[in-house]
């Protein structure tokens, strides 16, 4: 709300809902129930009041097994079979369930999204007060060369006839919310980074690596995920290099696994990326890293502060939107003891 979105307009879906969730709901935040204890909760506080569901529909489906968050290795949602529990506390405290909301995964399968959308309509079926359906999934989005992006066209045409088809059968016209923030910012940003060291492994095995002076503080993904991003080397004048060279690039950081580099989907394999040709002093950019980067960050992990952040504005020109954090913003919560 603070960033200038009206309270209304915020849907609130967390494995913890906090303490303070009673406030929220009061200025206008919607939240949905993702278990039985929450919906508890909030019958408790607000008996007769409306309140959005989240169900796991018993599918999911990930750019990677840790971005799949549906299925029965999954904990977000309530389980769909539970729904008779579900009808219960919502009978126990009068409540109006008028959202329901799924969501299988970031990098989504489509074919699993459109059959989840179709299990999620069959439980709109079992809440007559239910006016929105939220179907999330994360659409994916390429950020390599090979990689392809979601057809939103090819995806979105059959939800919609399923759409058509439940209000022709019920009389009832949902409204579909999405959830497309990968998909629209991924690759809008990159980082701008300097390659600090240069070190050689010289045995048959080894490997020549390039360290930054970032990492895993400012793009996780990479070691999280095994996750691919462009990696452009320019050198410290500007210009691009005329020669190749196969590098393992590193982060910063006290860990091996803060890997630029990673074999896909493989994150604590190391591979090799071939890219133009540097030294140390010379620049690398990091590409696609607009989504689930600097907000996912291991931020000051070994007491590196927060990167400063430009944004280029639509005349052209550039502004600092955060500054680089100090030391003293870094220790600020930190308390002695008398």
């Amino acid at each position: 709300m603070r960033a200038g979105f009206a309270a209304e307009d915020i849907s609130l879906s967390s494995q913890e809902l906090p303490t303070f969730f009673p406030d929220l709901v009061k200025q206008g935040v919607k939240v949905n129930a993702c278990s039985l204890s929450q919906l508890e909760r909030f019958g408790e506080v607000f008996p007769g009041g409306e309140v959005g569901v989240r169900f796991n529909p018993g599918l999911g489906s990930g750019g990677t097994g840790k971005t799949n968050v549906g299925g029965p290795s999954s904990s977000f949602g309530i389980w769909y079979e539970s729904l008779p529990k579900v009808k219960e506390i919502v009978e126990k405290y009068k409540l109006k369930v008028v959202r329901i909301h799924t969501h299988i995964g970031s990098g989504s399968d489509p074919a699993v999204w459109q059959k989840v959308s179709g299990m999620s309509l069959d439980l709109c079926r079992e809440f007559p007060g239910v006016t929105t359906l939220n179907l999330g999934g994360g659409y994916k989005v390429g950020r390599m060369s090979y990689e392809k992006s979601t057809d939103l066209q090819v995806v979105g045409v059959p939800v919609k006839e399923a759409f058509e088809a439940f209000a022709k059968d019920t009389g009832r016209q949902l409204k579909l919310e999405i959830e497309p923030g990968t998909f629209l910012l991924a690759n809008s940003c990159a980082v701008v980074t300097s390659v600090q060291d240069k070190v050689v492994t010289g045995t048959s095995e080894g490997h020549t690596f390039l360290k930054l002076d970032m990492g895993m503080t400012e793009v996780l993904r990479p070691s999280l995920y095994g996750s691919q991003h462009p990696l452009v080397s320019v050198s410290a004048a500007g210009t691009l290099p005329t020669t190749t060279a196969d590098y393992v690039v590193v982060g910063h950081c006290c860990e091996s696994g803060d890997l630029l580099t990673p074999a896909p989907d493989e994150p604590e394999t190391i591979s090799e990326r071939t890219m133009g040709e540097v030294n140390i002093g010379d620049l690398i950019v990091i590409e696609g890293s607009g989504a689930y980067c600097a907000g996912m960050s291991s931020k000051n992990y070994n007491s590196f502060p927060e990167a400063p952040e430009v944004m280029k504005l639509e005349d052209g020109s550039f502004a600092l939107i955060r500054q680089k954090q100090t030391l003293d913003q870094i220790l600020a919560n930190e308390c002695d003891i008398a």
